[in-house]
């Protein structure tokens, strides 16, 4: 798998104003079309530092995960768009895209969190390939998702070697209503690693899940009747 870090203006614009809209805040077309008028410069020259960085770990990080999930990456290439407001996002496996802010630091976790997000498209592609049939809804994958990139961010040794000082977070995040699920699924991730399992973990995530049918990223939200 290659990561190329791209400027894609109009998939930044839309997800933006579809992001705020969902979060009941509001931002215009026209607004963000001014802030790249001022800003593009500057997002390219972040293009190419966030590019050289990764690269120094994109094969090792990406024979990781396809050793510690048992499944290759589904695409050959994916894409990084560089957001003006955006700091992280996956599309669900929608394609092989994810976004980042382009005015992040670029440090350790700077390459931790795009490495999250690859990881919550790589389970959404898994889970749509091979256990849609267990009907979970999007928040439900999602909250699955979520616990596996930090399990495979923070709990492996391996992760020591690309982000040694951002290592220590599993529950510590923005998603409190995740956390209970996230211990109970803990031992199982490492047991799967250790036994190249992967599959038994998600299956054991799946059955926990079924727990929360009103899971979304929003929290834990009632079902509309």
């Amino acid at each position: 798998m290659e990561l190329e870090f791209v400027i894609d203006k109009e998939y930044d614009i839309e997800m933006t104003v579809n992001m705020y809209a969902i979060t009941g805040k509001e931002i215009t077309r026209k607004s963000l079309e001014e802030q790249y008028k001022i800003k593009l410069p500057e997002i390219e020259r972040k293009k190419l530092i966030f590019q050289k960085a990764w690269d120094n770990i994109n094969g090792t990080f990406s024979t990781y995960i396809e050793k510690s999930t048992g499944y290759k990456w589904f695409y050959p290439k994916y894409e990084c768009v560089l957001s003006l407001n955006i700091r992280g996002a996956s599309n669900w496996g929608n394609g092989p895209k994810v976004v980042r802010g382009y005015n992040e630091e670029l440090n350790d976790k700077f390459l931790r969190i795009t490495a999250h997000e690859l990881i919550l498209s790589h389970y959404f592609e898994i889970y749509k390939r091979h256990y849609s049939s267990e009907s979970l809804t999007d928040g439900q994958v999602w909250a699955l998702a979520e616990i596996a990139a930090f399990a495979l961010t923070s709990l492996t040794k391996e992760v020591k070697e690309w982000w040694p000082d951002y290592t220590e977070y599993y529950t510590n995040h923005n998603y409190p209503h995740i956390v209970k699920l996230q211990n109970e699924l803990k031992a199982v991730f490492i047991e799967s690693v250790r036994e190249g399992s992967f599959d038994n973990y998600i299956k054991k995530g799946i059955d926990l899940v079924r727990e929360y049918p009103e899971m979304s990223p929003m929290g834990l939200v009632p079902l509309k009747s």
